[in-house]
């Protein structure tokens, strides 16, 4: 009797275990196939039925289908090639200028909701504010002052993309591209510049040299027979020199008693 009430028990569970067991199955598939997950470097933005829910750190989530979806945003730095941009400077020269701009999602909630499309949008606003930069400087300053000009447009573009949760880390001016012609000119200018500092070195050069011989004059005349030993010197220098120079010697008293003589005649 016992042994009848035991088989039908057993009976009884393995029939309901055959009926819950699809069920089983099939709930575990579709808990399987809705997990997501989201990597370190990532945050996941979830919508119930359509509206924004809460952010989602790295891990395993269970999304339910058809209620629940998710946008994954990646959070490392992104690299932006800004095209060059042909523009005016402030003293009408064209010129092309190409960057680089780096820059990460700060607030994946914000670069999902409030734009549609956050790194086309960075690189529109990139373009645009380089060519407005380039357009308020003139060309000297624009080749001389690059690192100024990249950090005003690294602020502009970080402040007017703040609402969209984005962080500009870095811009780079890579290359400005001038005329031919204006390379030419440039070059020439450089050219002036430089004959012009190299003559005021020479005329600088010349004075000091003239002051020194003025005190050298002025000691040798105090010196009684300074000047003879100087003359000497010169002698001996000029006679170690290897030439076919012939050099004749005329002593001052000479050229002295020729001096009187004309003098006497007069």
């Amino acid at each position: 009797m016992f042994n009848s009430y035991l088989y039908k028990f057993f009976l009884l569970i393995a029939s309901l275990l055959l009926i819950i067991m699809p069920f089983l199955v099939l709930l575990l598939i579709i808990v399987l196939f809705n997990i997501r997950q989201i990597n370190e470097y990532q945050h996941g933005i979830l919508f119930t039925f359509g509206k924004f829910s809460k952010v989602l750190n790295p891990g395993w989530h269970i999304v339910l289908p058809i209620f629940q979806s998710i946008k994954k945003v990646d959070l490392r730095v992104r690299t932006v090639d800004v095209p060059t941009q042909e523009t005016l400077t402030k003293d009408n020269i064209s010129v092309g200028v190409n960057a680089v701009l780096y820059f990460k999602v700060r607030d994946a909630q914000k670069a999902i909701i409030n734009v549609e499309n956050f790194y086309y949008a960075t690189s529109q606003l990139a373009q645009t504010t380089m060519r407005n930069s380039v357009g308020e400087v003139v060309l000297d300053i624009l080749l001389s002052s690059r690192e100024d000009i990249s950090e005003k447009i690294r602020s502009t573009v970080d402040q007017l993309t703040d609402e969209w949760g984005i962080e500009v880390v870095n811009v780079e001016l890579k290359d400005i591209l001038i005329p031919h012609g204006m390379k030419r000119t440039i070059a020439k200018e450089a050219e002036a510049e430089r004959e012009r500092r190299a003559m005021i070195t020479k005329a600088q050069g010349e004075i000091a040299a003239a002051k020194n011989l003025k005190k050298a004059a002025e000691l040798l005349g105090k010196v009684p027979g300074a000047l003879h030993i100087r003359t000497l010197q010169s002698i001996n220098d000029i006679s170690s020199n290897q030439s076919n120079t012939t050099v004749w010697m005329v002593p001052v008293e000479m050229m002295d008693a020729f001096a009187s003589m004309g003098v006497k005649r007069k």
